[in-house]
């Protein structure tokens, strides 16, 4: 599953850069990475219906 979000991901933001990494202790998330800078995790949504949620943090010191 996670190549799969892996390429949409890549094709929604055009980026090839961008990699899912399963998390260790978690089995319902995965790091998301564009290059080597982590910018966020996907999760399973609660429901169970296949659908995913990603989270992403923006930062002050990010923004010109």
């Amino acid at each position: 599953m996670i190549r799969k979000l892996e390429g949409h991901l890549r094709g929604t933001f055009a980026n090839a850069r961008i990699v899912l990494t399963p998390r260790p202790k978690q089995k319902d998330s995965a790091e998301v990475y564009v290059g080597e800078e982590f910018v966020g995790v996907v999760f399973e949504d609660e429901d169970g219906d296949g659908s995913f949620m990603f989270e992403m943090a923006i930062l002050s010191e990010d923004l010109p």
